[in-house]
């Protein structure tokens, strides 16, 4: 039986931008099957979409707020969602 997919939207705050999060976001996400996007805020946040099976979303979730990341991560503040939008791919916006 395989997981149903599920939406996660985090808003990851700290020094995120500029530093390479969107990219090695995007790796991650890729290397666990997801599909989303990594996108900067114009208040310094970074906003993560991603779908996909929820042990693979929260896989993700884990290695945001996990201290291995470009910069410095102060919170991630998320949510899960079902799907809504069919999206391919992971892009970095």
């Amino acid at each position: 039986m395989t997981e149903p997919a599920v939406r996660l939207t985090a808003w990851v705050h700290g020094q995120v931008q500029g530093v390479g999060f969107r990219w090695w976001t995007r790796s991650r996400a890729l290397e666990l099957g997801l599909v989303g996007y990594a996108k900067n805020q114009a208040d310094g946040r970074v906003l993560v979409v991603a779908q996909g099976p929820r042990p693979a979303c929260q896989a993700l979730l884990d290695l945001l707020g996990g201290g291995g990341t470009p910069g410095y991560v102060d919170t991630v503040v998320h949510d899960w969602s079902e799907i809504t939008e069919s999206m391919t791919g992971f892009q970095e916006r």
